[in-house]
């Protein structure tokens, strides 16, 4: 029986477009391919690479903070999320999940980066270090004690993100890094003024607008060398 058959000896109170909707989605349905089932894993199981599916994790190996961790991961696991909920290193803060608030910012090889923006897989060849690897056992890092002296903090959620960022800045105005601030881009290392600390600081947001003991702190840090 084809379509227009069908229309002819629609049921009562169907109408012939309704029914013909109908034959084109049955249509459409019966030629899918049938979805595979994804297979869940038991607690601690580890997917086999070639047979990932949505609830696979996968072996990897990290150094953070001058350590070597093992864990199995979702590969879809971001690095700021494989911290926090898998590593057991919460100082990370998770604020936007955008990469616009800076609360997530750790250093890889030295460089600041938005942790909620990549994926841990990413990063296993990598040195990671959190707030949590910035200090020496009980002995504060530098930029960890100026913000303890400036006060640099109120509600404290955003100042991981703030020293880690702050310890990558000043690796890059020391290497010559130019910013938008600065008057001469040619420059081999740069003077930290407070307007280029700010310029170069401005993807960490305060929400307290705890910013001018920030720009102290750091000031105090860079120009001790």
């Amino acid at each position: 029986m084809n379509a227009e058959d069908m229309s002819n000896s629609a049921p009562p109170g169907v109408t012939r477009r309704q029914l013909l909707e109908g034959v084109a989605l049955m249509s459409l349905t019966s030629a899918m391919p049938p979805v595979a089932k994804a297979q869940a894993l038991a607690p601690g199981e580890v997917a086999t690479a070639g047979a990932i599916t949505g609830s696979s994790r996968l072996p990897m190996a990290f150094l953070i903070n001058q350590r070597h961790v093992e864990v199995a991961l979702d590969p879809r696991t971001t690095l700021l999320d494989a911290l926090r909920n898998e590593i057991g290193l919460p100082g990370s803060k998770k604020g936007c999940d955008h990469g616009q608030c800076g609360a997530c910012t750790v250093l890889i090889d030295g460089r600041r980066i938005n942790a909620c923006l990549t994926l841990a897989i990413m990063h296993q060849d990598d040195e990671i270090t959190t707030i949590e690897g910035l200090s020496d056992g009980e002995g504060l890092h530098p930029m960890q004690a100026a913000f303890v002296a400036r006060d640099g903090f109120q509600c404290g959620y955003c100042t991981p993100g703030q020293i880690c960022s702050a310890v990558g800045m000043l690796q890059e105005a020391g290497a010559g890094w130019p910013s938008h601030a600065s008057d001469d881009v040619a420059r081999s290392q740069f003077a930290l003024s407070d307007e280029e600390i700010r310029e170069r600081m401005s993807g960490n947001l305060c929400r307290c607008a705890a910013y001018p003991n920030i720009v102290a702190a750091i000031r105090d840090v860079a120009e001790r060398g």
